[in-house]
């Protein structure tokens, strides 16, 4: 290979990385987890911690969507159930679960779920708008839609979940 050769290939790769744009496209943190079939996700900023393991303590006089409170070192944390909010199928009883530990403005809670399905940063544009065929009852909680592992992903809106919970909609 003579130089002539060899300069006009480094004049070509010079070229080209002048013509490649490089573009930072923001990323999101989410937490993908199943209710029954069905695949949801939280914005990962909303959720403090997932748990695997704890004993939940009943309380009398309260809606069904409040399954119980939990001790997380010793803060005492509500946990709600999504099932109903969104008018999915309970788990037979037994069935291993997760607890996710959620903030938001109007309150912070544990949210039953049935298994975490992964944590990933997506892309802001993979998030497209809810569709317009959306059943009525998730319309308010749903921000919008992905596809993760060839399945459809609903996301939730979290903050929108406890506004409604603390307004007795739960």
């Amino acid at each position: 290979m003579t130089d002539t050769n060899l300069d006009q290939i480094l004049a070509k790769r010079q070229t080209a990385r002048k013509e490649i744009v490089n573009v930072d496209e923001p990323l999101i943190k989410l937490v993908i987890f199943a209710l029954g079939e069905d695949w949801f996700a939280f914005h990962g900023e909303r959720i403090r911690e997932i748990l695997t393991k704890a004993s939940i303590f009943f309380v009398p006089g309260c809606p069904g969507s409040l399954e119980g409170v939990i001790n997380v070192r010793g803060d005492i944390e509500s946990v709600i159930r999504l099932n109903e909010l969104l008018q999915v199928p309970l788990p037979e009883p037994g069935t291993p679960s997760a607890i996710l530990l959620g903030s938001g403005t109007a309150m912070n809670s544990g949210i039953r779920i049935d298994r975490v399905v992964d944590l990933v940063d997506i892309p802001q544009s993979f998030i497209q708008p809810p569709p317009a065929n959306l059943p009525d009852q998730m319309r308010p909680f749903v921000s919008g839609l992905l596809r993760f592992k060839e399945r459809p992903v609903s996301v939730l809106d979290l903050e929108q979940i406890f506004s409604q919970y603390v307004k007795g909609l739960g």
